[in-house]
């Protein structure tokens, strides 16, 4: 099955959001050193581009959980391939997500992460597809809310391609 990308949102509109959450994010954590901690793989493009554009302290941390595969359907199940390397206890976390789709894996790692003792914890994505929401999951800045279409581009891929589009996109198979 052969396929190709649509443009969404152009790099220079996906820039520009996320400048305006940085500055926003900036605000709400003035006088705090925020600790992010990126969702593997997809979320390392938006976490770079994000707290490139936090004016205010920033560490990281990364963590990486599947639900997906290789398949362009989230399987249900969360699983853990990479957890934390350091402890979250009293820290302001906010976690970086390339995509909220089911809200299955969020809302298990805001549970997980949250029983870690941070001082609070807020959520991040640079995509929110609602439609697709099975699992409530409070998302606290959003980049763009889009339609039920596979996405990719800006980390987002599809069976491990696609990743390195400076863009978001949408697969359209033939």
């Amino acid at each position: 099955m052969a396929e190709r990308v649509r443009v969404m949102f152009t790099e220079e509109e996906v820039d520009k959001r996320i400048r305006e959450l940085g500055e926003q994010i900036s605000k709400d954590y003035a006088g705090k050193t925020v600790h992010l901690i990126c969702v593997l793989k997809g979320g390392s493009f938006y976490m770079t581009e994000l707290a490139k554009r936090i004016t205010v302290p920033v560490t990281l941390d990364f963590m990486s959980a599947s639900s997906y595969g290789s398949s362009t359907k989230s399987s249900g199940v969360v699983k853990i391939v990479k957890d934390l390397d350091e402890p979250l206890k009293d820290k302001d976390v906010l976690i970086v997500e390339d995509i909220v789709d089911s809200g299955r894996t969020l809302s298990y790692l805001m549970k997980m992460l949250g029983d870690r003792g941070p001082a609070s914890i807020k959520l991040t994505t640079l995509l929110d597809k609602p439609d697709r929401r099975v699992t409530d999951v409070k998302v606290d800045y959003t980049g763009f809310v889009i339609p039920d279409e596979f996405v990719v581009g800006y980390g987002l891929d599809y069976d491990q391609r696609y990743r390195n589009l400076p863009y978001i996109g949408v697969v359209e198979f033939d």
